[in-house]
């Protein structure tokens, strides 16, 4: 009696069928798409609105340095420039902003703007990944203006956004 060989099957017109059947299933599973994102969980988060750049890099001083008052002006820069922004909360966590309502840009334009330094209650659908926080905001519930007034202890920084003709006094 013949072996039959291993490395070859028979291909019968069955297991040809059955082939046929399958590649169609096959080609499908390997090309789907991966698993939806999961839903954003609906939060309120209190904060300040930061530039995300100056915050986490160090560039322009520690964390009490560039925010409120002493960092207006370059989180209005930062935030024009296409700098993220992100919205620090007392308990010092951060949320990058993805989106703000009233605009179409991805977190940025007049809104952004707007609201450089202020603090802020945003009520929107929050992502966390890799340890990093996210918030697609829907509403801004209320917004209490620059509250933080640390340019007194700070100064302005950085120091070369006061224009020099506002030192000539």
């Amino acid at each position: 009696m013949p072996r039959p060989s291993i490395t070859s099957p028979q291909k019968t017109p069955r297991t040809r069928r059955l082939a046929s059947a399958l590649a169609p299933l096959a080609l499908a599973v390997g090309l789907a798409p991966p698993l939806a994102a999961s839903e954003g969980q609906r939060i309120t988060v209190e904060g300040e609105i930061i530039d995300t750049w100056c915050y986490f890099s160090g560039v322009m001083g520690g964390p009490e340095a560039v925010v409120g008052s002493a960092h207006h002006t370059c989180a209005l820069w930062c935030s024009a420039g296409g700098i993220p922004v992100g919205l620090l909360t007392p308990e010092g966590e951060v949320y990058m902003i993805l989106k703000l309502p009233g605009t179409d840009q991805l977190a940025g334009g007049d809104t952004a703007l707007r609201l450089a330094s202020h603090s802020v209650s945003a009520e929107g659908l929050h992502y966390a990944r890799d340890g990093l926080n996210y918030i697609l905001v829907e509403e801004v519930l209320s917004d209490a203006d620059i509250t933080n007034l640390n340019h007194e202890d700070y100064g302005v920084v950085p120091g070369f956004a006061i224009p020099d003709d506002a030192l000539e006094d």
